[in-house]
């Protein structure tokens, strides 16, 4: 099985730890997206999306992370923890929720501060506008409250006493703006203990494997600094950010 990865991008973060963690062997192929690999026909015959992760297993393609994650944990369910993504219906239907409900929230806010604190500047040439960064900040703030009271609650996990895909995939979108210098975490006790918890049962050296890059802002900021990929952006970055 090969899996096709850029560790800067949360998504392909859930999918490495996974597989690393539960033991499911693959061949890690680097897409360097501050590089535009992504954008390569090389990469478009595996994946017309171009985007990552990318999983391929024989002749069989598999895109976005979420589907990955529930493809791998059901087809290696004799060998992976049943509270990764329980067989019990709602318990199973508690992590579809979180999964279901972190892509509009969760994700998208936590990316926008990210791609606002880490990539306008060297995009755009200028400093963020302090309105559009406040209002960001803001609905990453609204986001961080629903993990907190809605999913996680008073629960050591989110779906309960063990771990399940939905923490693996709340804890690296937390992690982005982290990467950025932003303690989104700061003045919150609860999530920050569940934090913890989380990396200690995936194990740290792990996690810490996969934030590398992450946690090395200034190493990818002159990645991006030194790449004519970047100029591609700039007319997303300019729809996105009018």
């Amino acid at each position: 099985m090969e899996l096709y990865l850029d560790l800067v991008s949360q998504p392909c973060r859930s999918v490495f730890v996974f597989a690393k963690a539960v033991g499911i062997p693959f061949e890690f192929k680097v897409v360097a997206l501050v590089e535009g690999q992504q954008y390569r026909e090389e990469f478009a015959k595996i994946s017309m999306i171009r985007k990552v992760p990318v999983m391929k297993d024989g002749s069989f393609v598999l895109t976005e992370s979420v589907a990955i994650l529930k493809y791998l944990a059901q087809k290696h369910s004799s060998s992976v923890a049943d509270h990764w993504y329980p067989a019990e219906l709602r318990q199973r239907a508690r992590v579809n929720e979180y999964l279901s409900w972190q892509h509009m929230n969760l994700r998208a806010h936590g990316s926008k501060v990210f791609l606002l604190r880490a990539m306008f500047p060297l995009i755009m040439g200028s400093e963020v506008p302090k309105e559009k960064m406040d209002a960001a900040v803001e609905d990453l703030k609204l986001s961080l409250n629903l993990l907190e009271e809605k999913f996680l609650q008073d629960k050591p996990f989110i779906v309960g006493d063990k771990i399940s895909l939905a923490d693996l995939v709340a804890v690296v979108e937390l992690m982005q703006p982290v990467g950025t210098g932003l303690d989104v975490l700061e003045g919150r006790p609860k999530l920050i203990a569940w934090r913890d918890r989380v990396k200690q049962e995936v194990g740290e050296e792990l996690f810490d494997e996969a934030h590398e890059q992450l946690m090395n802002m200034s190493s990818l900021q002159e990645k991006m600094q030194n790449n004519s990929a970047m100029e591609m952006l700039k007319p997303k970055f300019q729809m996105l950010f009018k």
